[in-house]
């Protein structure tokens, strides 16, 4: 990839630059335990019940360990607002530093501005028209450059 690449942008696992998902499937393994994608672990997270947390984790697939996440059926823990952004970059640390190729793919974007594209979210995306806060580009790119210098 050419680094004068202005602008990334990212959302489903088919297209182009798919491996930046949380969907993606590249296992990591964290807190003792093997997940199948970093989107298990954070919808896991998001729970004190660890019952809750291993149905997520053996959860079939990505998009059936967001479901489980997001049900509102269950109780999510008191400090998830203040915790979720650690939560995020811990798990994407552990993709790109576990899984070899994905970390030279993200180096290789560059110093392009890495943006998760979609309207379905406006705090990890970018709202799908630019406004979201599109926080898990953010954390992407920080850790990008946490991986230039080596930290």
């Amino acid at each position: 990839m050419s680094s004068d690449l202005s602008v990334v942008r990212f959302y489903s696992t088919s297209q182009q630059y798919g491996e930046l998902s949380n969907f993606a499937p590249y296992p990591i393994t964290i807190r003792g335990k093997k997940w199948p994608s970093s989107e298990h672990f954070f919808q896991a997270m998001k729970f004190k019940d660890q019952k809750l947390r291993e149905t997520i984790r053996r959860a079939r697939s990505p998009f059936e360990a967001a479901r489980l996440g997001r049900n509102r059926r269950s109780k999510i823990r008191r400090d998830w607002e203040s915790v979720k952004v650690g939560i995020m970059r811990e798990a994407i640390e552990a993709k790109f530093l576990q899984n070899m190729e994905l970390k030279e793919m993200l180096l290789g974007t560059g110093d392009a501005k890495l943006i998760e594209h979609t309207e379905n979210d406006s705090y990890w995306g970018d709202g799908g028209n630019g406004t979201g806060n599109n926080m898990l580009g953010k954390l992407l790119m920080e850790l990008r450059d946490s991986l230039r210098k080596g930290d």
